[in-house]
């Protein structure tokens, strides 16, 4: 989320215009893949010129943060002078592999979409995202899904030694990759290539396993009741 000043002037200036709005949600998050895991997430609703990430646009120094060490210090600072409603790390840890998770939230009047953001496990730069997603004002259960984005701020070499590694992923990583690459052209946020991987477990280009930590968009599915 770049320039909170200048987007909190315009959040309080759209509270001014819009009229009363609240809901009550329950938003369930599941991870779709197979050997990925999100770290801590970040659920906000927040006003629509507010937003945690553009696609096309430089990541912020608070999606970078999130995105290769999977904090969510710098977003909770960032959503809080937003006056954004947040609830995070619903999961209580990392979610793993087809697991899910519901983060409970009731907006405030102004705060009428949803975002959701959390780093992917392994991999250099990686997010689950949802950005700017209208909460219906009609009551009922609304299903979607999420794909994986690429920051754009560090290169995707899938070395285990570039990335964070929890004890659920320790074991499932190889050692003694060359590096994919040393390099990322695109530095905007974009749609997340996959990770490649290979099948040696003591070298080749990568330290990911090509069987257990590929993927393919989409990687996680959201449904949000309205009540």
């Amino acid at each position: 989320m770049k320039k909170p000043t200048k987007v909190l002037t315009a959040s309080l200036l759209a509270f001014a215009c819009q009229s009363a709005y609240s809901a009550d949600l329950s938003i369930e998050i599941q991870n779709l893949t197979q050997g990925i895991y999100f770290t801590p997430l970040l659920v906000a609703a927040h006003t629509p010129e507010a937003s945690l990430f553009e696609l096309g646009e430089s990541a912020s120094t608070e999606i970078e943060a999130m995105a290769e060490m999977g904090s969510l210090d710098g977003l909770m600072t960032v959503t809080t002078s937003v006056n954004a409603d947040v609830i995070a790390n619903p999961a209580e840890g990392l979610l793993g592999p087809s697991l899910s998770t519901t983060a409970m939230l009731t907006t405030d009047d102004s705060n009428t979409v949803l975002s959701i953001v959390g780093m992917i496990l392994p991999s250099n730069d990686g997010f689950v995202g949802l950005d700017n997603w209208q909460i219906p004002s009609e009551a009922g259960t609304y299903t979607f899904y999420l794909n994986a984005y690429d920051a754009g701020t560090e290169a995707n070499d899938e070395i285990r030694a570039s990335m964070p590694v929890p004890p659920p992923l320790d074991p499932l990583l190889g050692t003694g990759g060359a590096g994919v690459t040393s390099q990322e052209t695109n530095a905007s946020v974009h749609i997340h290539r996959g990770n490649l991987g290979d099948a040696d477990s003591s070298g080749g280009s990568s330290d990911m396993v090509n069987s257990i930590h590929r993927w393919l968009n989409p990687v996680a599915k959201v449904t949000v009741t309205v009540n």
